[in-house]
């Protein structure tokens, strides 16, 4: 039996660490952009040795990195900064596109992004219906199954592919979830080649989904912007006038980032 003393102990060290870990972070702005190890030790109250190990721990992982009288925030800091700042850019760019395709079909539109193995809901717009998919921004959906997944998935590196699809086995939904690796590349490709993923049963089997990419700057698919509705709401015959939609959204979003950057 764990002593819960020890592990309590051992709960409250690694908050401390990473809590000073934060207020070393936190000292540094525009007015003073290099601290000295003796600097950084008296604003905590600790030992210099301590302070130093804080330091080398931050400094290792690229959060701060030497500089001529002291230490600097590092390339991780800066890196951490992009990616806040291209999640703030494609919700600006995207959400008044999504509010236009929420309107257009009257069902709720999604962004996602992909995140390793999973897929994250970043920004959602539902429709004005009684009946309501359950959706939250920050929703993780798998990789495997739904339209979103599979646009996000379609683009990705062949190398990246392969080691998402082989390295566990694929979780089963529902009856036409695919799970086999191969099965789930000849969807892929179809999906490249038209250039949209539609998909009904996989994750819920009554929900359709219908799932565009969102390409950034650089020529990478960054992002997906999907529906989702109760497949009972999307009569077969108007499901070419939804996927039509789908498309013009995702371009007219990547055209954002483009006029943004240009």
């Amino acid at each position: 039996m764990m002593d819960r003393r020890g592990g309590l102990g051992s709960y409250r060290e690694r908050n401390s660490t990473a809590d000073r870990a934060l207020d070393i972070l936190l000292l540094f702005s525009s007015g003073k952009s290099v601290w000295t190890g003796n600097e950084i030790a008296m604003q905590l109250g600790v030992a210099r040795s301590t302070g130093y190990r804080y330091l080398q721990s931050l400094t290792g992982a690229g959060f701060l990195e030497e500089a001529v009288g002291g230490f600097r925030l590092g390339p991780r800091i800066f890196e951490l900064a992009r990616s806040a700042r291209a999640g703030l850019d494609l919700s600006d760019v995207s959400l008044p596109v999504m509010r236009s395709l929420a309107a257009r079909v009257n069902e709720t539109v999604l962004l996602t992004r992909r995140s390793g193995r999973s897929v994250v809901c970043l920004e959602l717009v539902e429709a004005d219906h009684l009946v309501r998919l359950s959706y939250d921004r920050g929703h993780v959906l798998p990789i495997n199954a739904g339209a979103a997944a599979e646009a996000l998935l379609a683009w990705a590196d062949p190398r990246e592919v392969t080691a998402i699809l082989e390295r566990e086995p694929l979780e089963r939904f529902t009856s036409r979830t695919l799970t086999d690796p191969d099965t789930l590349r000849v969807r892929l490709a179809r999906i490249r080649k038209r250039g949209i993923a539609v998909s009904q049963g996989e994750l819920d089997e009554h929900v359709l989904g219908v799932a565009a990419p969102i390409w950034d700057a650089s020529g990478a698919v960054c992002a997906a912007i999907s529906i989702a509705a109760l497949a009972t709401r999307v009569p077969q015959a108007e499901l070419g006038d939804v996927e039509a939609a789908v498309r013009e959204a995702a371009a007219n979003i990547t055209r954002g980032f483009e006029l943004r950057d240009a």
